[in-house]
Formats: structure tokens, sequence, C-alpha cells
């Protein structure tokens, strides 16, 4: 018997993990039924009842709350996808649920008179017309990086939601008019950051070759938590 000493033939036991970020990744990419898809589709579920909050009482505490958790929701189900393994599905969900929370609570506040149409519809243009360029480039194996700017862009609409839901600027129209075209800026101009980017991906995938990207279209650990 031997006292931890190791004796030819015996098994050697592979060494356990001591980072917690490799004990964590535990999905793969194809992966459906993960913690952050399950926050995901909550918040898609969730976008009705804060639209319905908004058109019945507009700026008041509760829809402030309930929008502002739903919020909060998208950093949560970014840090889980980082820790646990991003998924494809997951680079499909998440931005599909930033845009249908975003525009369900903007066209809310457009339906209720608090904020202006043209901001929300350039908003509005913006995403959808991104959406289609993503799917368009993405069927030609052409991989587009996230940037650090569409995190922002999303908390900047996200603050201007917000500040239209607080109870103590209802009515401040200039405001909210300017906190709501803030927004408005970044998103176009994060817009344009992708189209030069997608670009500039499709030129540099010309040069190197025309074969399928196995990337393409799935979520990279720098694409958790952020949008196009």
């Amino acid at each position: 018997m031997s006292d931890g000493a190791l004796t030819p033939g015996s098994p050697v036991a592979p060494a356990a993990s001591t980072d917690p970020v490799l004990r964590a990744t535990t999905f793969g990419p194809s992966a459906l039924l993960t913690p952050a898809n399950g926050i995901t589709v909550l918040r898609l579920l969730a976008t009705p009842v804060v639209i319905t909050l908004i058109m019945l009482w507009g700026a008041s505490w509760i829809t402030f709350v309930v929008g502002g958790l739903l919020a909060m929701s998208d950093g949560i189900d970014g840090w889980l996808a980082r820790r646990q393994g991003t998924t494809t599905s997951g680079a499909f969900l998440d931005p599909l649920a930033d845009k249908v929370v975003v525009l369900g609570a903007l066209f809310a506040l457009v339906a209720k008179g608090i904020v202006s149409w043209l901001p929300v519809a350039l908003i509005a243009v913006r995403e959808i017309a991104m959406s289609i360029y993503r799917s368009v480039v993405g069927r030609h194996g052409v991989s587009i990086p996230a940037r650090n700017s569409a995190k922002l862009k999303t908390l900047l609409q996200d603050i201007a939601i917000g500040m239209c839901l607080a109870p103590p600027l209802a009515g401040r129209t200039r405001i909210l008019d300017a906190a709501i075209w803030v927004a408005t800026a970044m998103t176009l101009f994060t817009g344009a950051q992708y189209y030069v980017d997608g670009r500039r991906a499709a030129k540099v995938r010309g040069t190197v070759g025309t074969g399928p990207d196995p990337g393409a279209g799935q979520g990279t650990a720098a694409d958790a938590g952020a949008t196009g």
C-alpha cells in the first residue's frame, strides 16, 4: 500500500479544473434549453405586459419598476451566456428580444403621446434594416463581430425609455425628447458602424476565400450581451 505515491501502471486521474469559468461552461453551441435562453424567452413573454402598463398608466412607478427589471434581465442572460457557453440559438434570440422589448415600449410611448414618432421611426427602421443586413451577410459566410458601442446603444435606449416612464419626469417634454434623440443618434451611429464592418469583413473574406464560414451566424463570447 502506498501513501499517495503512484505505482507503475496505475491510472492517472485527470486533474480537476480550478478555473470557475471552465467549470461553468456547460453548454455547447447547439444547445437550446439553457438558463440564458430561458431568461431571454421570459423577456419576450413579458414585453406585452410592459406595453399594456404603458398604455394603461403611462408614466407610473409600477411601469417604471417592471420596465427596469425587464431591462436588467438583458444583462443577466448575457452574463449567464458568457459563463455557461454561448449558443447559436442565444445569438439569435437575444438580439431579437432586445429589439422586441425596445421597439414595443417605444411604439407604446408614441401611442400614448409621450414621445414623438420621428425618432422612434428612425430607430425602428435602423433595427429592422440591420437585422435584415445581418441575415443577408450571414448567408454569404460573413461574420461581423459585435462592438462595445452596441451595448452602449442598448443602454441609452433603456435609459431613455426609463426616463419616459419615471413619474418625476412626466410632462418634461424637452428632457424626454433630448433623451430619445440621444438614443436615436447612437442607434444610427452604431448602424453605420455595423454596415461598414460588414463591408470590410466581406472584402477580407473575398480576399482569403469564398468557402462557408463555420462561425457565421453563431454567437461568441464577445457577442454575449451585445447586439448589432
